[in-house]
């Protein structure tokens, strides 16, 4: 089984002794978005968790007891976009803080272990293609040597965020009349020139358009080929059907929870609004089995646990 923590929030930057919590206990209860009174026990003990997918903007907070989790297969999918404070109002300065932490993560890792995300790419006046070009070299030349694979996709304008997007005046990409496939598989072509300069090969997250003639191929965000290099074991094991069609993920157990990522980038597809980002964060108890959020009596009476297994295959090859 993998984990996924998490597509829903930023687990390492703001809730990492929850997390190292959970790992002492062996399991972390879920409730499931679509169904509230439907909550799952996912177990969380070596036996059965093939490896952990962070998804991070900021892991720092986690950095200091990453020996805990010695036990255990995981890598980190890092963002780090060129966008300032008007998208991304929260996060700490890149600079200084960003893009030190993820060169440190990397020493302390691998660099096969932390994912490079310049994701998700939207347009606007301010942010146009030239401008990401050029923040999209300045980080790589920084990230040089400290991961082997950068993700790249574009927004998806979701009905949540299309009131930020306005804001923004930012440009839908998968507008054909503004952003015809030649510009954009001209713009991704100087994208993979600039990241093979950096020792990167470059993939899509989710991405009908096909990008292939530009060197970039759809990629796996939970990759079962990066696990079986990572824990030498093949594993067994499907596309994660609850996903999007264009998303080649494979199955994993996600352990997140909605309106609680603390950074609150206007692109956020997690978040509902800073309302109610704050009113669930308000609720965060490092101690609790689920994350920000309350059991109630009824809730601990209808709890499931879903089959949870191992899908390595943890016989020694010799090849």
């Amino acid at each position: 089984m993998i984990i996924s923590a998490s597509r829903r929030t930023d687990i390492p930057a703001f809730y990492s002794e929850w997390f190292y919590n959970r790992i002492k206990e062996g399991y972390v209860l879920v409730r499931n978005p679509l169904n509230a009174k439907q909550i799952s026990k996912v177990r969380l003990d070596p036996e059965v968790v093939d490896c952990i997918v962070f998804w991070t903007k900021d892991p720092k907070p986690m950095m200091p007891r990453l020996q805990e989790l010695s036990e255990y297969c995981y890598y980190f999918q890092f963002t780090l976009t060129g966008y300032g404070r008007d998208v991304e109002p929260k996060l700490p300065d890149k600079k200084k803080v960003l893009i030190p932490t993820f060169q440190k993560l990397s020493e302390m890792i691998g660099a096969e272990r932390v994912i490079w995300r310049y994701d998700p790419i939207a347009f606007s006046e301010r942010y146009s293609m030239e401008y990401h070009l050029k923040a999209f070299e300045q980080i790589a030349r920084e990230l040089k040597g400290c991961t082997e694979k950068c993700v790249i996709s574009f927004v998806d304008i979701y009905d949540k965020i299309q009131k930020n997007i306005r804001t923004l005046e930012m440009k839908d990409p998968a507008d054909k009349a503004l952003y015809p496939k030649e510009d954009l598989t001209a713009f991704a072509k100087e994208l993979s020139s600039i990241a093979s300069d950096c020792g990167m090969k470059i993939g899509t997250c989710a991405e009908v358009i096909d990008l292939e003639e530009a060197g970039i191929e759809h990629n796996k965000c939970i990759d079962d080929a990066l696990i079986e290099r990572l824990t030498g074991c093949k594993i067994k094991i499907k596309k994660d059907a609850g996903q999007r069609d264009a998303c080649g993920c494979v199955e994993s157990r996600e352990i997140g929870t909605h309106n609680t990522c603390g950074h609150c980038c206007l692109y956020c597809y997690a978040n509902y609004s800073p309302e109610s980002v704050k009113k669930s964060m308000e609720k965060y108890d490092p101690a609790s089995p689920i994350l920000c959020d309350e059991m109630t009596e009824e809730d601990w009476k209808h709890i499931t646990e879903p089959k949870q297994k191992s899908f390595l295959d943890r016989q020694i090859s010799l090849f």
